[in-house]
């Protein structure tokens, strides 16, 4: 694969103690302020010993300068990122999965927190892939670091620059692949997702953008017999996964 892996600096209390809790061996190193009073700051340094990360202290003006103009509140951290994952790369990971691929893709959800929440849904799953649009989607921050648990960087992550041509690049390596949405007349439970097969949610506000649903090769919907429109999309992207993992379990 063109995977590389990237190493960057994190800063501030919330994104060093996120990134020590739900993803501590992509940490390589602490800097802290040196005389800094802020007990939180006493918490981050013993997790990070504690993990067998390396810690120093610093003066402020170094830690500035590394932070780069981030607001750092006395800490960062050096952390090298999962191995990210170029487009060019979906037919060997769909090749790998020898028959059974499983892709998520997200089309247009810019809310942190939702997209976390879905990654985190994808890596229970063990999908093989999650595939956003690069101009329509959250980053991959620190938010969604935290909401994930860790899981935006032990996935493959696939941001394209043209969602409707990586939808048909994936029907020829022979995909099914399934947009959801609410006036559909087919269950998602009625599908067979045993095979390869792409799970496609558009945002909470706009669904699926016409584009998107053009390059579907049919669209679902999840029943809901309550006196709900909607589901939020995380929960929404977890119910869909859970039932390809259903069908895969029953179908080994």
């Amino acid at each position: 694969m063109s995977g590389t892996s990237t190493a960057r600096w994190v800063a501030g209390i919330n994104a060093v103690a996120s990134a020590l809790e739900h993803d501590a061996e992509h940490v390589r190193e602490v800097l802290i302020e040196a005389g800094a009073k802020n007990p939180r700051l006493g918490e981050i340094e013993r997790e990070a010993r504690e993990r067998g990360i390396a810690v120093r202290t610093v003066t402020v003006q170094a830690l500035e300068g590394t932070a780069g103009g981030m607001r750092h509140q006395g800490v960062v951290a050096r952390y090298e990122a999962a191995p990210t994952v170029d487009e060019r790369d979906l037919p060997e990971l769909v090749e790998a999965a020898k028959g059974r691929a499983l892709l998520l893709v997200l089309d247009g959800i810019t809310d942190p927190h939702n997209f976390g929440a879905c990654l985190r849904s994808a890596a229970a799953a063990s999908v093989t892939a999650v595939v956003v649009p690069k101009d329509r989607s959250a980053p991959v921050n620190a938010t969604v670091r935290k909401t994930s648990s860790g899981a935006a960087d032990r996935i493959p992550v696939v941001r394209v620059t043209n969602l409707a041509r990586s939808l048909r690049e994936l029907r020829d390596l022979g995909v099914w692949i399934y947009g959801l949405a609410g006036e559909a007349e087919s269950a998602i439970h009625q599908q067979d997702l045993t095979g390869n097969v792409a799970l496609v949610l558009g945002s909470e506000g706009e669904g699926l953008r016409r584009l998107t649903r053009e390059h579907c090769d049919g669209l679902v919907k999840i029943p809901m017999p309550g006196d709900m429109e909607s589901l939020n999309v995380s929960v929404a992207a977890g119910v869909c996964l859970f039932e390809a993992v259903r069908q895969r379990l029953a179908k080994p």
